[in-house]
């Protein structure tokens, strides 16, 4: 075993609590970096391009997440499938899994990238993109969709790392090219003037440097996921496995940013003002519930390790220990966003756009009021899919994004509620899959 592969973390032994905490706290750091590459053009562009370029560069990054998400659902149920075979001290089966599901996961991404270029138009339509933004809304996501191979290079590989307790690796790519997006979306907007295209290129070169980045590195320092001609053989039975885990996986993830998706088409059917309200709101809403939403991550490695180890006791223990701390972190987050929404909103949106202020901190306050819900979703949706039953992951997201989206539309119609509607869907979706997946917890108890 090499150096790198020495350093990773064993979550079958020692401490639960702070085996957990400290395994998941790069990957927290790591995707707070990570929100930059889209945070950072919203926030260069709405001071320095005005409103309807954040509606558009905002309005982009949802369609966006949805596409990632695909390829990010794809990487973490192989992810899974690493886990257990580390804990089941496999090396042999996790090389195996390396070498199918990347083979099956870039095709799927070149098919992607490939369908996403042809049907651009298409797209900018079903999300009702007001006539006023729709060339720059465009012009910024020809862009950014080169940026797609780049997501699922870092996503894979990360995955991996993480999957045998490496998780701060990714974190130290992250970090320099987060950096490197910032500079520059302020040379290529500010200095240069390129416009919005001008930060979707800061942000796709970004992302590259780090996909590839930690592809070098995972070449070099762990030799399992190189392939070689004729070091494994390609197995039906494999695919399989990896296609379980894998596919509901990302059928779970695409489908909780599909509903998204047709929220966002309703939104902008609220007009700009809306529009640019949304976009600055939901950066924060991101950067609150992302730690718990990688805690929710590093419990699920946790709980692979021990499940493909027999450890259900352990299992058990961790459950108990994760969902207190979520809770707890979440009552902190959902008190400082309530507190603070207008300032954190500044941040984003000129003093002057009052209307657009006074949208967005109605937005935060429900939503913030309600963090503990997607907290305890999170760690379901993590636990499920360590545990075999990623269907399950499918089924709550299901309910969280059903319930979400027929109420946005339905109460978003009443003529007393309008765009408040859409917000309070929101946290009754997270809340009733909640009490879905601890019901069939209980009844069930998969461990």
């Amino acid at each position: 075993m090499n150096t790198a592969e020495k350093r990773s973390s064993d979550l079958t032994c020692g401490p639960i609590t702070k085996s957990m905490l400290r395994f998941a706290l790069p990957m927290i750091l790591g995707n707070l970096l990570q929100q930059f590459y889209n945070v950072a053009d919203t926030l260069i562009v709405g001071q320095f391009l005005g409103a309807d370029a954040l509606a558009a560069v905002g309005s982009s990054y949802t369609l966006m997440t949805f596409l990632t998400s695909i390829l990010l659902g794809l990487c973490m149920g192989s992810g899974a499938v690493f886990s257990i075979r580390c804990g089941e001290r496999d090396e042999k089966g996790l090389q195996e899994g390396i070498v199918h599901s990347f083979v099956m996961i870039a095709s799927l991404a070149v098919l992607l990238n490939l369908l996403v270029f042809c049907f651009i138009d298409p797209i900018l339509v079903f999300l009702q993109v007001p006539e006023e933004i729709y060339g720059m809304m465009r012009e910024y996501v020809w862009v950014i969709f080169w940026g797609i191979l780049a997501t699922f290079f870092y996503n894979f590989y990360a995955s991996l790392l993480r999957a045998v307790g490496n998780s701060v690796t990714p974190l130290v790519f992250l970090a320099v090219c987060a950096v490197l997006n910032i500079l520059l979306d302020l040379l290529f907007v500010v200095v240069f003037h390129w416009g919005v295209a001008g930060a979707a290129a800061a942000t796709v070169l970004s992302q590259y440097l780090s996909g590839l980045g930690l592809l070098l590195y995972s070449w070099i320092f762990f030799p399992a996921c190189r392939m070689l001609p004729g070091r494994v053989k390609f197995q039906k039975r494999v695919f399989g496995e990896i296609g379980q885990f894998s596919v509901l996986t990302c059928l779970q993830q695409s489908v909780m940013n599909l509903g998204i998706l047709m929220v966002q088409g309703l939104v902008n059917s609220f007009g700009t003002a809306v529009m640019a309200a949304f976009a600055a709101a939901v950066k924060i809403d991101s950067f609150a519930y992302m730690p718990v939403q990688d805690f929710g991550n590093a419990f699920s490695t946790f709980t692979a390790q021990n499940y493909g180890a027999g450890k259900k006791d352990r299992i058990r223990a961790g459950t108990r220990s994760a969902v207190i701390c979520s809770v707890l972190f979440c009552l902190a987050v959902s008190l400082g966003v309530c507190v603070f929404a207008r300032p954190l909103l500044l941040l984003f949106i000129r003093p002057q756009e009052t209307e657009i202020l006074a949208i967005g901190v109605r937005y935060l306050r429900i939503e913030g009021a309600c963090y503990c819900g997607i907290g305890c979703l999170f760690l379901l949706y993590g636990f499920y899919r360590a545990v075999g039953r990623p269907g399950m992951s499918l089924v709550l997201t299901v309910i969280s994004l059903g319930t979400r989206v027929a109420l946005a539309y339905t109460l978003s119609g009443i003529p007393s509620v309008g765009v408040e509607g859409i917000w309070w869907s929101v946290p009754i979706g997270w809340f009733l899959a909640d009490a879905a997946g601890f019901l069939y917890y209980r009844i069930r108890k998969p461990v």
